[in-house]
């Protein structure tokens, strides 16, 4: 059972995380790797909306996804969007990214591979890692323009499509700890955190929810 403040932090990081960016037609649209087959979907919606003329997904495996997408998460993703209607022809797969700053260095070094230009990028991520990844990738990559999107979910429908609160406010925890650790290493752009973020971010750190959590000294992004 999770408290009713417990929600209500949660509610507050997964408000924070969310870019607010207009999605538009750019050069590509990126797909980060995950769990989360809803990236994929979310990128092929963009796709037909007529947002990006091409995608790159983006992953290997992780201890969260190699028993369930063993061939691996870019993979699995790109059999998705061609299940919605992708053409495969349309689709490039990173398959050896396994953080978000692998995943944006990798995708950055397949396109100029390819000789493919690049001024802009729709960085498609899961719904509470929206502000991370755009602060990953501004770094990284400061030349062109990204905007971010996710899947247009409520904290509760995100919830129940994964099925297991405590995980989801976890991740979300951990998201926000590297939004505030990161900056410091490299690895990311700063964004300002709000205190009323922090404290939210503290309280569910004492409630608990410390799962996804990464040691300071150890941290990637």
């Amino acid at each position: 059972m999770i408290p009713a403040r417990a929600w209500a932090d949660a509610q507050r990081l997964w408000d924070f995380q969310q870019m607010g960016h207009k999605p538009r037609p750019c050069s590509v649209a990126i797909g980060l790797g995950s769990h989360d087959l809803g990236v994929a979907d979310a990128t092929a919606e963009l796709f037909h909306q007529g947002m990006a003329p091409l995608i790159v997904f983006t992953g290997a495996t992780s201890r969260t996804t190699r028993d369930r997408m063993p061939r691996g998460e870019a993979e699995h993703y790109r059999d998705r969007a061609v299940e919605l209607g992708v053409p495969a022809g349309v689709i490039l797969v990173e398959p050896n990214a396994r953080n978000t700053g692998e995943n944006i260095r990798f995708s950055r070094a397949l396109l100029e591979e390819r000789h493919i230009p690049v001024s802009s990028a729709l960085l498609v991520s899961k719904p509470y890692e929206e502000r991370r990844a755009y602060a990953t990738a501004r770094k990284l990559w400061p030349e062109i323009e990204w905007i971010s999107a996710s899947a247009p979910m409520a904290l509760s429908e995100y919830v129940d499509s994964i099925g297991d609160a405590r995980l989801v406010i976890d991740m979300l925890v951990g998201a926000q700890q590297r939004l505030m650790v990161y900056p410091r290493q490299g690895f990311m752009i700063e964004q300002e955190i709000p205190d009323q973020i922090a404290a939210a971010y503290e309280r569910l750190c004492g409630d608990g929810f410390t799962s996804r959590l990464v040691p300071e000294s150890a941290a990637r992004a």
